[in-house]
């Protein structure tokens, strides 16, 4: 039986690394026998803004109830993202913010006991940055990783979530481009498995 991957990718320009990386991994994993499907949150249009919080609920647009149904469905889930300020792009942030809502992607129970809805899936974050990687690492200590990693996805219950960082890209040449895409078709395979 094929795995079941989705991407979602967080970048808004169609001509961006992130989205030659998006489609190096997707054509890595269908040749690898998965199950591919692929959220280019730039190409779909809905209201980014929450804006009742949790208070009042705003009924989903059909690309969001498309892209919710994918996400139920996926066995993996691959986000792909600029880091832009410490974080991803703000549209991203809108798509998780719509998305990932009670009853959907957790919920509590009479006693306050929070219930992880998203249990059982994995999850791998592919970044791409001006800055050297270490440095975002090291220094920078992870910023974007952890609001996605900690406070969202392992908050919903996927707890296997791997990371993978591009640095310096605006200095990057055709031979580097190249192995990049390289290395993004390497850690789909790795993911497939």
């Amino acid at each position: 039986m094929s795995k079941k991957i989705l991407i979602i990718n967080g970048h808004p320009n169609m001509e961006s690394l992130n989205y030659a990386i998006s489609g190096s991994y997707a054509k890595a994993a269908s040749e690898n026998n998965a199950s591919v499907e692929v959220i280019n949150i730039g190409e779909l249009k809905f209201n980014p803004n929450l804006a009742y919080g949790y208070k009042k609920e705003i009924k989903l647009e059909k690309c969001l109830q498309d892209a919710l149904a994918k996400i139920k469905d996926a066995e993996h889930i691959v986000f792909i993202f600029p880091l832009w300020w410490g974080s991803y792009p703000a549209l991203m942030k809108g798509f998780i913010d719509r998305v990932f809502l009670p009853k959907i992607a957790f919920d509590y129970d009479n006693n306050g006991k929070r219930t992880e809805l998203l249990k059982g899936k994995s999850a791998r974050i592919i970044i791409t940055m001006e800055q050297p990687a270490w440095y975002y690492r090291f220094i920078s200590r992870s910023c974007a990783t952890i609001q996605l990693k900690h406070m969202t996805l392992n908050f919903c219950g996927i707890k296997n979530v791997k990371t993978t960082y591009f640095g310096s890209i605006g200095n990057m040449g055709d031979e580097r481009y190249k192995k990049t895409l390289e290395t993004v078709k390497f850690i789909a395979q790795k993911d497939v498995c």
